[in-house]
């Protein structure tokens, strides 16, 4: 199924921003018959868009007469300062939309009565919609995932009545949706993350509870309730149309082997509640479950040399995420560092007596390594994911450590493009390993 080719006719958009969701969004909406015009701020992004067709003109300075601006994710419309496009659209009363919302009114436009279930939370959103999204297929139904993982949400195919759209939704896609309404949508957990984008906890929690918008009472809540802040809006949801279902990861485990910890007891927990709410049987659910493969990047084994395991949570972008893949194993020698969020590491102080030794890489190496020598945590600066590696495989097997857990806890742009190329490269460096004069020749 394909959406109507006129479905946007006579409508005029504004995209600012042609990274990974603008560029789609532009030729989803051009197929549907809208007019648009695109901007991006380097000069490369606006050649690429030429050479398809697009018009391309400085959003500043032209007219602004349009249905709508479509905002990249990243671009800020509102704080630590909105982006002069964005507060032009706001001054002209413009409304600024995200992709996710565009695609909801593309499916209703199109006649589909298609469900949306979405996923938010601070950290295992995208394990939580990739797992939710391979339990609704196993049991034949159809459906798209995407959104903030994997495949922007106007790239997304057009379902049939019986179809489940599931949306992984960042806090910055939140800000910006206006009539898209999920059927079930989960909020997992809430640790401080992107407070210059929302100005504090209280505003990171508003925009996150805005997945619950315009629910009924046909629709499902699941909200953790494994930490206060959540707890609180799982009570404050009890008093709204939707049914509330409250899920914890304490204490569980999957026996899934792609779903270690109790974190992902939470996000399996999460995904059930969801699949049920959607008419998914509980056998369905479980074999769902047990057949998941996992996602790359998160606590993913990528591999083992003379009995040390080598796990890739490259996606560990943040303290709490670290703190999830530390909790699952008892002796181990950890690989973090990089750009570090506010706090740093001192929130990981309970799990430092698991570690019998760090390497540690990047931007904050020293200041991480100033808190693990308060904590007598044995440690090393490395500096690079390819002295790290090698180090930290003859550390494992000097203290007898079973496990090398790259975790970061960092963002990862100060050496990397993202985390995706910071977890790549250690799974080729653990490859490397196999080789004697390659292995020695790093360790050097």
């Amino acid at each position: 199924m394909t959406f109507p080719s006129t479905l946007f006719a006579g409508q005029r958009f504004a995209i600012l921003g042609l990274g990974r969701n603008g560029l789609p969004a532009a030729r989803a909406l051009r197929a549907m018959g809208a007019e648009t015009v695109l901007w991006d701020d380097g000069e490369a992004a606006r050649a690429a868009a030429l050479a398809e067709g697009f018009t391309v003109a400085d959003l500043v300075t032209t007219g602004f007469a349009f249905t709508a601006l479509v905002l990249s994710p990243g671009i800020p419309h509102h704080l630590p300062a909105p982006h002069p496009v964005a507060a032009r659209a706001i001054a002209a009363g413009v409304p600024i939309l995200s992709d996710s919302e565009l695609l909801f009114q593309a499916v209703r436009g199109a006649g589909s009565r298609a469900r949306f279930a979405g996923v938010t939370g601070t950290n295992g959103k995208s394990t939580t919609t990739a797992l939710l999204a391979h339990i609704l297929a196993e049991a034949g139904v159809p459906v798209a995932a995407g959104g903030n993982l994997g495949t922007p949400a106007l790239a997304l195919p057009l379902l049939p009545d019986e179809g489940i759209y599931v949306l992984e939704m960042s806090s910055y896609m939140l800000e910006r949706i206006a009539t898209l309404r999920f059927s079930t949508a989960a909020m997992l957990n809430l640790s401080p993350d992107h407070l210059d984008r929302h100005g504090n906890m209280t505003g990171y929690a508003d925009v996150k509870r805005a997945i619950f918008a315009r629910q009924t009472s046909d629709d499902v809540a699941v909200v953790g309730v494994d930490d206060p802040l959540s707890s609180a809006m799982a009570d404050q949801l009890a008093l709204s149309p939707a049914r509330v279902v409250r899920i914890s990861g304490i204490g569980g485990e999957t026996g899934a082997r792609a779903l270690p910890g109790a974190h992902n007891a939470q996000n399996a927990a999460a995904a059930a509640a969801m699949a049920r709410a959607l008419g998914v049987d509980e056998a369905a659910i479980a074999a769902g479950i047990r057949s998941f493969p996992g996602l790359p990047h998160r606590q993913q084994h990528v591999g083992s040399r003379d009995g040390v395991a080598f796990v890739n949570d490259s996606k560990a972008t943040n303290a709490d995420a670290a703190a999830r893949a530390l909790g699952c194993y008892d002796r181990i020698v950890w690989i973090a560092g990089g750009i570090a969020k506010a706090g740093g590491i001192s929130a990981l102080a309970p799990f430092f007596p698991r570690i019998v030794h760090a390497e540690l890489i990047g931007r904050d190496a020293e200041a991480f390594a100033e808190t693990l020598a308060a904590q007598g945590v044995p440690h090393h600066v490395a500096g690079t994911l390819d002295a790290a590696v090698p180090a930290a495989f003859e550390r494992a097997q000097a203290l007898g450590a079973p496990v090398v857990l790259l975790s970061p806890a960092c963002a990862s742009f100060d050496q990397f493009t993202g985390f995706e190329a910071r977890g790549d490269l250690f799974a080729d460096l653990v490859g490397q390993l196999g080789s004697g004069s390659a292995m020695n020749g790093r360790a050097a």
